[in-house]
């Protein structure tokens, strides 16, 4: 399959052509804030948050993955212990144990907790996202579970005034997702969304990890105190 994206920041850019009528058009722009999730998300939420001349925060949601396939998402959990279980997946596959998502639930917290001391300089958000209107990006979707997560978190937790979620791909086949995305934003964008889908990096001619010192040269361009 032809790509559709050179690297992250061509993604964000074509973001960035669709968003501009929305948020303009709504007068957003000036109580927006970009919150991406890291590390790919990261690298969108740049290139959109400097077009905007917006905050750009982060929201660290962590996959739990499946007991005999890790790489498989059954969900994912967020800063404050909350987590969500995709059960279109678990009831596909042997059911995990009670003990096995424990486990991982404390593995991811304190990842996590590592990951917002590291990149943002603090594990609090207090009322940053209050009144808000909070655009929500990542590189791609899969099956969902750690945006889902992320989603909820940000509207069930902090109280912002809208939701957004914007990210460049996403599989036609996973429509349930995209459907619990709209129930709880108040706009879902895609750029692209595609009926052969492997993984997000197949759409990217360049999908280079993104490394914890990219993100906190970042972090550190909208003003995060972080060594």
């Amino acid at each position: 399959m032809t790509t559709l994206f050179q690297d992250r920041k061509h993604a964000g850019e074509e973001l960035v052509k669709i968003l501009d009528n929305i948020i303009i058009s709504n007068n957003k722009k000036e109580q927006m804030v970009v919150l991406a999730i890291p590390r790919g998300g990261i690298i969108i939420g740049d290139v959109i948050a400097s077009y905007f001349q917006c905050n750009l925060d982060m929201v660290v949601s962590r996959k739990i993955g499946a007991e005999f396939n890790p790489e498989l998402a059954i969900g994912a959990v967020m800063p404050d212990n909350s987590y969500f279980i995709n059960e279109r997946i678990t009831n596909l596959i042997p059911s995990p144990s009670q003990n096995y998502i424990e486990n991982q639930l404390k593995i991811e917290k304190k990842e996590i907790d590592r990951r917002l001391i590291e990149f943002r300089g603090s594990k609090q958000y207090n009322d940053k996202l209050k009144g808000k209107d909070v655009l929500l990006v990542d590189d791609g979707i899969a099956t969902g579970a750690t945006m889902i997560a992320a989603a909820r978190w940000i509207k069930n937790k902090n109280d912002c005034k809208s939701l957004i979620v914007a990210v460049p791909v996403a599989p036609a086949t996973n429509k349930a997702t995209i459907d619990d995305l709209k129930d709880v934003a108040s706009n879902v964008i895609i750029s692209h969304v595609v009926e052969e889908f492997y993984g997000v990096g197949q759409f990217y001619n360049r999908f280079d990890q993104v490394s914890d010192t990219d993100v906190k040269e970042i972090m550190k361009k909208y003003g995060y105190n972080i060594v």
